[in-house]
């Protein structure tokens, strides 16, 4: 099944991002890549990511997860600013190591009412994914 062909690039992805979220996008996630049928976001490092033990912490990596897969929907979908998060099962690989995080995002579903999404996300290289996440949004009907 081939890919659905994207709306908006990352610069329209990340000003959607800024609407629907003012002042966060500012030293925080970015869309750096917007290709048929995925996105690849970007979050930068800083110490305030990291739980004890030296690694970045999980509710920074579902935070990621979650923001990856809207920008995917947004990239897709269009101006969606109402989809929202129905499902976020995600699994933790490795402890993710201090550095920018990495997500890249699949569609593997887009319909009316519901996309499916794929996550990836990792620090040292996508050979070494430090979780993964399936995601669903329901999107306004």
């Amino acid at each position: 099944m081939a890919a659905p062909p994207p709306k908006l690039d990352a610069a329209g992805v990340n000003a959607l991002l800024e609407t629907a979220f003012p002042g966060i996008a500012a030293g925080g996630p970015q869309v750096t890549e917007v290709t048929p049928g995925r996105v690849r976001v970007v979050r930068p490092y800083g110490e305030g990511l990291l739980r004890p033990g030296g690694v970045i912490s999980g509710p920074t990596l579902m935070s990621l997860a979650d923001t990856a897969a809207y920008a995917l929907v947004l990239a897709h979908a269009g101006d969606q600013l109402m989809a929202v998060t129905s499902q976020l099962n995600i699994s933790f690989l490795r402890g993710a190591a201090p550095g920018d995080l990495t997500a890249e995002a699949e569609m593997l579903r887009l319909g009316r009412r519901l996309a499916v999404c794929d996550v990836r996300i990792w620090t040292e290289g996508p050979d070494r994914l430090a979780a993964q996440a399936n995601v669903t949004y329901a999107l306004p009907g």
